[in-house]
């Protein structure tokens, strides 16, 4: 086997993408700043105990572990970085009032999410702690897509959700948890007949509450369709009220926004709200969220929180080429007063500007340019670079 091959689903980011990746960071970076949101950044390693804690099965299947080889206890390389950004909240920061945070890291996944998705994303999101009403989650779903534009996507479509929505209608009819597993599964897959096969020997209410929320995705029409056919329980009626108002508020930043009362991704870790943006002609989401307003109890503080998560990489794919800088090459000429002021006046543009050394000429074109610097008549001009 050759040396230099990678382990399957890792690969290096070459020049021209991890250019884009890092534009993408800095400036979704600086968008979460200008929004009070401040930066942690967690350890790529815990223990698996803290790492795995209130986040369900799902993220325990993603993660590699190993062994401390100086305390003989398991450790974790993180899968999702919100836990970790969760017990800062809960344990290291301990403050009272709402906390706004934000990070940008590399995860690691034991098996690719997808067939050509990589087993190492590039994780930015924010996360917002200590605040329980409908203002928090409308922030952070705005925040989540004034990042997807900052990236130069067009035509966001956003999915919101209601995980306590099936939660209701389990609860009241007292499933059992082996059961309430099942039925999750198939939810979760839309597979309408495994359903009406599990849910055969439940009450009529709630067998046909449970065969309708496959349906239950799309517009407006939804929440009214919910209300009338679901059962009449306050805590349903709550959640159709919450996605309505969140629905008014955001109708106006996407370009489609619907309803899925049969989303259940991260069931056993969200609380409350879910939300996936999807953009071009990718099937899967964007960026992701919800809310988890449970995860800090196993920290020692229970706190309303909710906040999201894009993958670096694959917004870099989609986004817009504008975000590219111009590339200029410049002679090698370091007594030229004249030139290093136009070169420092580029630079400070936020241009590229590369000094062509001696002796490379032939190799011109690697360099990625598409001008150069040229006197003409004592002044150091922008010419197209042939």
């Amino acid at each position: 086997m050759q040396k230099w091959l990678l382990p399957e689903y890792i690969e290096d980011i070459l020049p021209a993408e991890a250019a884009r990746v890092e534009r993408l960071r800095r400036r979704i970076l600086d968008l979460f700043f200008s929004h009070g949101y401040e930066l942690v950044i967690p350890p790529m390693l815990e223990y698996l105990d803290s790492l795995l804690t209130g986040t369900g099965r799902d993220l325990d299947l993603r993660t590699f572990k190993l062994v401390d080889q100086l305390s003989g206890r398991m450790l974790g390389l993180r899968a999702d970085i919100t836990p970790q950004v969760t017990r800062i909240d809960a344990h290291l920061l301990n403050r009272q009032g709402v906390t706004r945070l934000c990070y940008s890291g590399t995860v690691l996944h034991t098996q690719p999410s997808g067939l050509l998705r990589t087993r190492e994303p590039l994780q930015i999101g924010a996360e917002l702690y200590g605040h329980a009403g409908l203002e928090s989650d409308i922030e952070i779903q705005t925040l989540m897509l004034r990042a997807l534009q900052a990236a130069g996507l067009q035509g966001v479509h956003l999915d919101l959700g209601h995980v306590s929505v099936f939660r209701a209608l389990v609860t009241r009819a007292s499933i059992a948890p082996e059961q309430e597993a099942e039925l999750f599964r198939v939810l979760q897959a839309k597979d309408v007949p495994a359903l009406r096969e599990l849910s055969a020997g439940l009450e009529a209410k709630t067998r046909e509450a449970l065969l309708l929320l496959p349906q239950l995705y799309g517009g407006a029409e939804v929440l009214a369709t919910a209300r009338q056919r679901l059962p009449a329980y306050p805590e349903l009626a709550a959640c159709l009220n919450l996605l309505e108002a969140i629905g008014r508020q955001l109708s106006g930043e996407v370009k489609e926004l619907c309803f899925d009362l049969a989303e259940l991704r991260g069931y056993h870790y969200h609380s409350g709200v879910v939300f996936a943006a999807y953009a071009g002609e990718r099937p899967e989401a964007i960026a992701r969220g919800g809310r988890y307003d449970e995860v800090g109890r196993a920290f020692g503080r229970a706190r309303p929180a909710t906040g999201f998560t894009i993958d670096l990489r694959d917004l870099a794919d989609m986004g817009n080429g504008d975000l590219r800088p111009m590339r200029v090459l410049a002679p090698y000429r370091p007594g030229d007063a004249a030139l290093q002021t136009e070169v420092a006046r580029l630079r400070a543009g936020g241009n590229i500007v590369v000094v062509e050394l001696p002796g490379h000429e032939a190799n011109r074109a690697e360099l990625g340019c598409e001008r150069q610097l040229v006197a003409r008549a004592g002044v150091w001009t922008l010419e197209p670079l042939n």
